[in-house]
């Protein structure tokens, strides 16, 4: 996918992940701090439930925003600690092995022990059904492109690394070098984030896709931008 390319397919991109988050206000992690890989989440006490809006979202009650300590800011341990944030957004505590939750009829392995051939073969024997899996909540079309992008055949295992490589195409969709490069400010990448994720806000406090299937925002734009500033720390918006 050349730059042009990417630029038309990151609204195509955004619609479809963005299905793939639905409201569940009736489950929430009691923890108020949540561990996700390396990184910690701090939620802070009191905030309303309201506020989360994931079935496998970790809060509880705060009015404050949450904040997490990331290392230095180079672009390495930035898009790590980047994907481990919308990770937590988009499949909660089950990660890698997220399907998504309105599934019925979910695979009959753990997604990291597929071959994206046999992802492709439960997709396409129980249609008329949800099928976002893994930590970014990929849905069949999105999948395909990005498989395609890279180059992996169907014998390619859906493991980990995979799942993060599939991702950082998205991340560049959302202008992550040109973030780094100064070219964007943090507002303008995190908006482009907002686009991709249904999970993250827009500026407007709202998922972009707020409504569509359920999507709403889990986090507030505040605990959004403390987030990212944590994460580039030596960029400006």
């Amino acid at each position: 996918m050349n730059f042009r390319e990417a630029i038309i397919a990151l609204p195509l991109f955004a619609l479809l992940v963005g299905e793939t988050v639905q409201a569940d206000t009736a489950s929430f992690a009691t923890s108020d701090l949540i561990n996700s890989g390396n990184l910690e989440f701090s939620f802070l006490p009191n905030q309303p439930s309201s506020r989360i809006h994931l079935n496998v979202t970790p809060a509880k009650n705060t009015k404050k925003e949450s904040s997490f300590v990331a290392p230095d800011s180079d672009g390495s341990s930035s898009a790590t600690y980047l994907k481990s944030l919308i990770g937590l957004a988009e499949a909660g505590p089950h990660g890698y092995d997220a399907v998504q939750y309105g599934a019925k009829v979910k695979p009959s392995a753990l997604p990291t022990q597929m071959t994206i051939g046999e992802i492709y073969q439960w997709i396409d024997d129980t249609p008329r059904q949800q099928h976002a899996i893994g930590r970014y909540q990929f849905i069949p079309l999105t999948l395909r492109n990005l498989v395609h992008e890279l180059g992996l055949s169907h014998d390619t295992r859906f493991t980990p690394q995979v799942q993060d490589r599939l991702a950082d195409i998205l991340l560049e969709d959302a202008g992550f070098s040109a973030f780094l490069k100064g070219k964007i400010s943090r507002h303008q990448f995190m908006e482009n984030l907002a686009r991709i994720w249904a999970g993250f806000p827009t500026s407007t406090g709202r998922s972009y896709y707020h409504g569509n299937a359920g999507n709403r925002a889990v986090i507030t734009w505040n605990e959004f931008d403390a987030h990212i500033s944590n994460i580039f720390s030596r960029n400006n918006s």
